[in-house]
This record gives C-alpha cells, structure tokens and sequence, in this order.
C-alpha cells in the first residue's frame, strides 16, 4: 500500500481550495458548525480555512482542549503538592504554564520547587527510581486519547509494587460536555466536526447518542485541511439529504468501535467521578474519571487531602475564555485578547495551551491561505 505523504495529499492548496469551490456551491444555508478539539481549530487558523468558506458556514470553537477546561483550584492542587520538599509533580506539557489562583507550576519551577515535565507518562518511572526517598506525583491530564498511557502506568505501578508514585487524575471525557453546552441553549449550534484522536481511542459509536439527543450531524475528522474541508462538505450533504448521522471521515484510524483493549485497560482502574468542575464552563455529572477506590492508595487527592485546597476559584473577569468554550464568543471579543494576555503573559488557559482557541488566532489570525 502506498505510504500516504500528508505535505502533498492532504495539505495540498490545490485540493483545499477545489474543495472550497464545492462547498461554495452546495452550502445552501447557514451552519455552525462547532469543531470540539482544539486541534482542529489550530489546523482552521493555520490553513485560513474559514477565510476562504462562504458566510454561510461559521466555525464554533468547542471544549476540547484539556489545558483549557482545567479550573484553577486543580492547578492549586498541584502548586499545594510542590510546596512540601518531598513531593515531586510531573505533568505533560503546556499545564505549567497555566495560571492557579496566584501562581502556576511554571512560577513554583523558577522558585526551585520540584516541578517536572514529561515528553511522555512512562519517564516519571525513571524520576521515582532516581528519588526513592521523594513521593513523585503525576498530574494525569488529556481526554480519552491520553487515559489509556496514564492506565498503562497506574498498571506498571500496581504490578511492581513501586511505592513512592501517586496519581492526581485530571482525565476528561467528551461526550458529557458537549451534552451540557447543547442543554444550555446559549450557544446555536447545527453540527460538530468530532475529534480524531479521541475517537481512535473510544471509536466513533460515542457520538450516536448526541446525534440522537440533538438531531446534530458528527462528522470525525482528521486533523489535515483536506480532512476538515472534505468534513464540512460532508455536514453539508447530510443538511441537503435531511440525515443527521454520525460518519468518519478520518477512516483512516477512526472505526465504529474504537481500540477495545485500550477502553478495557481504562474501566480496570479508573471510572467515572460523579462531578467535575469546567474552567468557564462549571460542573458537569460524570465528565472526569478518578481512581477506583481499590486503587484509592495510589491518589494523591486521598493521600495529601490536608493540603489540598477546596475551593472553587472563577476565572480573570476580564477572561472570556469560558464563553469561547462555549461556543458563544471568539477570541478577537475579549477586550485582553493580544494586549494583556499574550502567550508570554497569558491571563487565561485558552491563550496558554497549544491548542488553545485564543493561541491560534493570535498565531494565525492574520494570515492567509498560500
């Protein structure tokens, strides 16, 4: 089979802009179309994919980027976990840059704390073997796509008894959000471009109940533009033929199943938590997993409870970051948006992350497609 070059198929402009003229033609009224991962939005941003679609379609940026959604009293936790020399807290990624109440991982780092960042879950095994006599704490972030590492590890631990690891989780699920934005009736949404690598993960078949609830087609999509572009047109045809239905269009890792093995290695050690608050958005039943309580040794929220904060913490007032993952507000609205917050001086997560919604239009805003 030929070996599929991305640079040449899937980011052609060619085939971009021959799929727009399409789309131009076939869009006979107006949709919005919420794209849930933020990586998806990034790809719109980059590629100019909403300058070059006709008014009539209008992208929503949704709640799947899991720096963004992470209220401050969990990033408390984790600035609470450093202040005890003991302690050692690892995490992925942008997370330490992301404000608490008073200060972030990053800030807590330069003061000497014990903050490190994994490039992958399984170096925090090295980090305990070097600091038998430190408790090393994993601050478990990402969606369904990344559970099945932080399962993988919390297997690892049990099976070898390692005794200084522990486990704060901060795992997020998709459909429950998408569910509380579409109950609330603030933001008017027609349709969701669904996230892929979520969907490789738990298999397109969590998105049914959606379509079901909301009459809301789901089309799963790749991260490249052609895989949008080819996406929106697909949401168009199943406007014109009166379907609402849930397709692939990243069929080439998305089935209707998902990774079986993968979903079994995640029930055997973590399930649903009955709430779970959304930076911006609020709580939401069954939409975060936790340890199960016969696991309840390895969890650090168990563990070091008397240090950790309890308190609900809103965001800057002057942060929208909330009504963008909404899908009631974009980026250029916020009155800080590339003054006061910026990358190097975020006020709030979305400018954080990178796959926040407000990072990529400050990235990409201005550019065109070349």
């Amino acid at each position: 089979m030929k070996s599929l070059d991305y640079l040449k198929d899937f980011r052609d402009p060619i085939r971009i802009k021959a799929l727009a003229e399409v789309i131009k033609k076939e869009a006979d009224r107006p949709l919005n179309i919420m794209e849930i991962c933020g990586g998806h939005t990034h790809t719109i941003m980059k590629y100019g994919l909403n300058q070059i679609l006709p008014p009539q379609i209008n992208f929503v940026h949704g709640p799947g980027c899991p720096v963004c959604i992470m209220p401050k009293e969990r990033i408390d936790h984790a600035i609470a976990l450093v202040q005890d020399e003991k302690n050692i807290l690892a995490t992925l990624g942008d997370m330490i840059r992301v404000p608490g109440s008073k200060s972030s991982l990053q800030k807590e780092r330069a003061k000497g704390k014990n903050v490190k960042m994994l490039y992958a879950p399984f170096d925090i095994l090295k980090i305990a073997k070097e600091n038998p006599d430190k408790n090393v704490i994993y601050f478990a972030i990402g969606f369904e796509t990344t559970t099945p590492m932080t399962a993988s590890l919390i297997q690892k631990v049990v099976n070898e008894n390692i005794e200084n690891i522990y486990f704060h989780i901060n795992h997020v699920l998709v459909p429950p959000p998408v569910k509380a934005i579409m109950e609330s009736g603030e933001a008017k949404i027609d349709a969701f471009i669904g996230p892929a690598h979520v969907s490789v993960i738990t298999g397109a078949k969590i998105y049914k109940q959606i379509v079901n609830l909301y009459k809301t087609p789901v089309v799963i999509a790749g991260f490249e533009p052609v895989d949008i572009m080819e996406s929106v047109l697909w949401i168009i045809r199943q406007f014109k033929e009166n379907r609402r239905e849930v397709e692939i269009q990243y069929k080439r890792a998305v089935s209707w199943e998902g990774n079986i093995k993968a979903q079994e290695m995640i029930n055997r050690y973590l399930e649903p938590r009955e709430s779970f608050r959304w930076r911006g958005i609020g709580d939401i039943p069954y939409s975060a997993l936790k340890l199960k309580d016969e696991y309840s040794y390895l969890d650090a929220e168990k563990v070091f409870a008397d240090i950790l904060p309890d308190q609900p913490i809103d965001d800057h007032k002057l942060c929208i970051c909330g009504d963008i993952l909404k899908g009631i507000a974009k980026p250029y609205e916020c009155r800080v948006f590339g003054k006061a917050c910026t990358p190097q001086h975020p006020l709030g997560s979305c400018m954080v992350s990178s796959e926040g919604a407000c990072a990529a239009y400050y990235r990409y805003g201005k550019l065109e497609l070349v």
